[in-house]
């Protein structure tokens, strides 16, 4: 079956009013348009277009789970769409996030249900039992992030670079011994972050150091070796007046996607999309553990117990090209997969594991089942039962059709 959905944008403050807008040919609102959700989420499920077979996903997934989302399915994830698809548009920056494994939010769940917390405390972690796993692909010519830690060693010369530029005008260069003394220990980049994110909440040392951060970056040239980092403590800056997490940024690697290209945040990455139109594609839930560049609440201990210190050389997913026009984005979660289709006349083949949400991006585009079919112009989007077992695309045009994982 074939079910044509649709939905309103979020209107989170950081979102463009453009981007989505133009991207799918629909009329802006005036208001930010950050997110638009395609999926059966409870916060902003889709809507059926007309309204039947049900008014929105949710409702529908919930009359028949194992004919709308498959017998398979429904023994692996239960009766639930375990996937959310959304277009997000970034016109100023996120906050610093992470998301836990399986194990920590079933773990987490219990433990703050056991605690009698509302689902709607703010202090709350923990708003169900699933993780969170994202990727992301670039629409937008570029598309910018912070993701995972980088090297200690690059972290220590990001120092050593903003003490040099410091030299200049003579400040007291004590302001970085507490940090460089961190970043030195035995454990650096877990103890940088916990000095960061406790002190940071005191004052003192840290208020400091940022406010040295900031003065300094702004006194880089672009072709020094960390100019883009220093643009971004600048932004932040400019968005998040004295967080700590300005300076925590310094600790992660700046990634610049260009358009088409993707990626993957696993649990435990710590990550802040800054700039830019995507396509995300994430698990289906609402655990975020927050790291700063945000006035909500920060849970340092939880936080430290979930983020992956590793270093991460290249947070890249890229994609499977088993044919031409064919991209797939294939991540190490069974919960979902991406397909990237550039349709033509000749036509493209996508299997079916499970439920299905196709968004078309671009031009018109026919899609064939087992039984059913649709034509999708752009800003259209459909949800796709698995009896349909594959899809043929065919036409002029990009589809991104999400799907869950074999």
């Amino acid at each position: 079956m074939f079910v044509p959905i649709s939905n309103v944008p979020r209107d989170y403050a950081w979102g463009s009013t453009t981007a989505i807008a133009d991207l799918l040919g629909t009329t802006p609102s005036g208001a930010p348009e950050a997110e638009l959700w395609l999926g059966a989420h409870p916060g902003s499920p889709s809507r059926i277009v007309g309204g039947e077979p049900a008014p929105d996903l949710v409702t529908f997934i919930a009359q028949n789970p194992d004919a709308a989302l498959g017998s398979a399915s429904v023994d692996r994830f239960g009766r639930r769409l375990p996937f959310l698809l959304k277009v997000l548009a970034a016109q100023s920056p996120l906050s610093l996030q992470a998301h836990p494994t399986t194990e920590q939010a079933q773990a987490g769940f219990e433990r703050e249900n056991a605690a009698g917390l509302a689902a709607d405390d703010p202090t709350r972690n923990y708003k169900d039992a699933f993780h969170k796993p994202e990727l992301i692909v670039a629409l937008s010519p570029t598309f910018d992030a912070l993701c995972g830690f980088r090297p200690v060693h690059e972290a220590r010369d990001i120092v050593k670079e903003l003490t040099v530029l410091g030299r200049a005008d003579s400040p007291d260069p004590t302001v970085f011994d507490p940090f460089w003394e961190r970043l030195s220990s035995a454990d650096p980049m877990r103890n940088a972050v916990e000095w960061l994110l406790r002190s940071g909440r005191e004052g003192g040392d840290v208020d400091a150091l940022v406010e040295r951060v900031v003065a300094l970056a702004a006194m880089a040239q672009p072709h020094d070796r960390f100019a883009v980092e220093f643009a971004t403590v600048g932004t932040l800056a400019a968005a998040y007046p004295g967080d700590p997490g300005i300076v925590l940024s310094l600790l992660l690697n700046h990634v610049t996607l260009r358009a088409g290209e993707a990626l993957y945040l696993p649990a435990g990455n710590i990550h802040a999309y800054l700039s830019g139109l995507g396509i995300e594609l994430m698990a289906a839930s609402d655990n975020v553990l927050r790291g700063g560049l945000t006035p909500k609440h920060i849970d340092v201990d939880e936080l430290l117990d979930v983020l992956d210190f590793n270093p991460v050389v290249d947070p890249r997913l890229r994609p499977e090209h088993p044919v031409d026009g064919v991209s797939v984005f294939r991540p190490d979660v069974p919960d979902f997969v991406l397909y990237e289709v550039e349709a033509t006349d000749a036509g493209a083949r996508v299997p079916l594991e499970g439920a299905t949400i196709a968004l078309c991006t671009a031009g018109n585009v026919e899609i064939a089942g087992a039984s059913a079919s649709a034509r999708l112009a752009r800003g259209e989007s459909v949800y796709i039962t698995p009896d349909e077992a594959a899809l043929s695309l065919s036409g002029a045009g990009t589809v991104f059709v999400a799907t869950v994982g074999s």
